[in-house]
């Protein structure tokens, strides 16, 4: 899991908890299962009504991606890469980085440079490399929008659960003392939806969608390395370009 995400769960959960304590509520009575079970599974439902069948195979991807997603690695590490790839291609020739092409785990960096290598024209690999990177933002939009429109149900949905409490509680009038824990009960439902939307749907959603920013922003400093090793760019200007393309903060780190 990506320390983030749970510091920041856990953060929320704190506070929610020491409000509780410090008003006089008692933090258990957040474990009421009905609620639980309809604010959980009636929002999934929800939102899976509206995708498609194929969109449903890729939900645990989606999860996964909200809670633990793919780490990025620092781009002054990537740029000493394509440095080095741009020193190498420009002793030896384009031909000379077949082997270490191999050796790259990086399966962007490695589909680039090989087209390179294959006498790829420039115009159409650029165009190919960044058809690759709008179809990823297209991708993780869509799990970012699942997950923010679990963000926007799961409040309505624990009205919903009140409402049928209070229901409940309505048809009880003649029992005065079971009202009081009756009508507590009915707003578990609501605090239950408005909880998990902004503690876990939101965040997922946002988190996805920043992890699919940095993401592509990486993808488009390998794509301008990779023309430039292609152009036969001196490893110097190669360094000054790409670095020209991240924050300053990364690049002040690389200098250090």
């Amino acid at each position: 899991m990506d320390p983030a995400t749970l510091i920041g769960f856990v953060i929320s959960l704190v506070a929610l908890l020491a409000f509780m304590v410090m008003e006089g509520a008692d933090p258990t009575s957040l474990i009421f299962l009905p609620a639980i079970i309809l604010v959980i599974v009636a929002t999934f439902g929800a939102a899976m009504s509206g995708q498609t069948m194929d969109d449903l195979k890729k939900m645990p991807g989606w999860f996964k991606m909200g809670v633990m997603p793919a780490k990025v690695p620092p781009a002054s590490d990537q740029i000493q890469t394509l440095v080095s790839l741009a020193e190498k291609a420009r002793k030896e020739g384009l031909l000379a980085l077949e082997a270490q092409v191999k050796a790259i785990e990086d399966p962007f960096l490695k589909r680039g440079l090989q087209m390179g290598i294959d006498g790829t024209d420039p115009e159409e690999l650029r165009a190919v490399l960044e058809s690759e990177i709008a179809a990823k933002k297209a991708e993780d939009k869509v799990a970012a929008k699942f997950m923010t429109t679990m963000g926007g149900y799961a409040p309505t949905i624990g009205i919903v659960g009140c409402i049928v409490g209070l229901m409940n509680v309505m048809g009880s009038l003649s029992n005065p003392e079971a009202l009081g824990p009756m009508i507590a009960a009915a707003f578990v439902a609501t605090l239950w939806g408005v909880m998990a939307a902004n503690f876990w749907f939101l965040p997922m959603g946002a988190k996805i969608m920043r992890v699919s920013e940095l993401q592509a922003a990486q993808m488009e400093l390998l794509v301008e390395g990779i023309a430039e090793i292609q152009a036969g760019t001196s490893p110097r200007a190669v360094r000054l370009k790409l670095n020209s393309l991240i924050p300053p903060s990364e690049v002040a780190k690389e200098a250090a």
